[in-house]
């Protein structure tokens, strides 16, 4: 194996994968990527056995071949490597020569034989979703993150449904973790919607992956196959297995009831509930949010170090209400909203809040209170 390759081509990618190849693992193949050169450029992959990737890749090949290195001190190398232009030789005995000029590294690299294999599955029903805003839902879904000790499907994962809402066809994705929940909606075609035949779970830390290769205005194309997802984006291809489980019934949970609503600028509010975060500690991580006669007083008390308090002036025309939530749900949710204006449906005060856009209700969160 002889190839020429351009930096630009290749450090992108290799940046990407190391959420994949990054993971801790049993079997060390998986820390590698394999890179093969064919007549028609450089192929990349890579697998933590969950979530596969393979890249095709502009490259001048002098000889074919096909060799494994490690992921991790690749990219240090190239992400370094002060020329544009890189030269990549295989050696003897797996060992990998990557040079340009008076610049010479010699890695060991292992076998491609044991590489794992990557699904070659292929679907005739997709989604053409636009990147962005796959990457916007996927990025408002993962902000609920996994515990690391929590083994349920449903906590794990984010569940992707279609469903019909009046005359439009939604896919939608959920996620939840017991305490909060998070929903966005983006109509698709009447055409696209036997893709998804039923609903299912994608792992969160597999999304996570998948939102690195939706950047720009491009098409990303899905599909669902033999328990598995298939993402096509520009000659990059990742297949993500599924987890087997049931979701939750959620849609009560979502409805918004003749509740009392409240209007807030969604940077002031954000502000505010950072302020009263700094106070915050794992024992003492709640605010309290006291509405009075058109206004909000929001409070953080914790007696290892001291307490805040901050005033809004709201349109509030319920009686009095005091109620406790985590802020951090609040703040991860205002971070990855878009509207100005957001608005909070209160039904009482151990009832949970639902969070949404003043004027877009594709994205909303449900909030539950914490015990004053």
């Amino acid at each position: 194996m002889k190839v020429t390759v351009l930096k630009k081509h290749l450090l992108p990618v290799l940046s990407k994968i190391q959420g994949i190849t990054g993971r801790k693992s049993n079997l060390a193949i998986t820390t590698h990527v394999l890179l093969s050169a064919e007549k028609n450029g450089i192929f990349i992959a890579a697998t933590d056995l969950e979530t596969g990737f393979e890249g095709q890749y502009p490259a001048q090949v002098a000889r074919e071949g096909r060799t494994v290195l490690n992921s991790r001190k690749l990219f240090e190398i190239i992400k370094d490597f002060p020329s544009e232009e890189i030269v990549l030789q295989q050696l003897d005995n797996q060992w990998m020569e990557i040079k340009k000029d008076q610049i010479e590294f010699h890695i060991v690299g292992m076998n491609p034989e044991d590489f794992p294999a990557i699904p070659k599955l292929e679907a005739e029903l997709q989604l053409r979703l636009s990147s962005r805003e796959l990457a916007s839902m996927i990025q408002k879904t993962v902000i609920i993150p996994a515990a690391s000790d929590d083994r349920r499907p449903h906590i794990l994962g984010v569940y992707f449904e279609k469903l019909k809402e009046g005359s439009e066809v939604l896919l939608r994705l959920v996620s939840t973790d017991g305490s909060r929940l998070s929903k966005v909606d983006l109509p698709i075609s009447s055409a696209e919607e036997a893709v998804l035949e039923r609903g299912v779970l994608v792992p969160k830390k597999s999304l996570i992956e998948v939102g690195k290769f939706l950047e720009g205005d491009t098409v990303a194309e899905i599909a669902f196959k033999e328990n598995h997802m298939l993402l096509r984006r520009d000659g990059e291809r990742l297949i993500v297995r599924l987890l087997e489980g049931e979701f939750p019934k959620y849609h009560d949970i979502i409805k918004i009831s003749d509740g009392i609503k409240v209007k807030l600028e969604r940077l002031v509010f954000l502000s505010v509930l950072r302020r009263m975060s700094i106070l915050s500690s794992e024992e003492y991580k709640g605010v309290i949010f006291n509405f009075e006669n058109d206004t909000l007083t929001v409070s953080s008390t914790n007696p290892d170090l001291g307490e805040s308090k901050e005033v809004l002036t709201v349109q509030f025309p319920g009686k009095k209400m005091t109620t406790m939530f985590n802020p951090r749900f609040f703040i991860d949710c205002l971070n990855v909203m878009e509207d100005e204006s957001i608005v909070l449906h209160l039904t009482g005060e151990d009832r949970p809040c639902i969070l949404t856009g003043e004027k877009d209700r594709r994205y909303l969160s449900v909030l539950m209170p914490m015990r004053i």
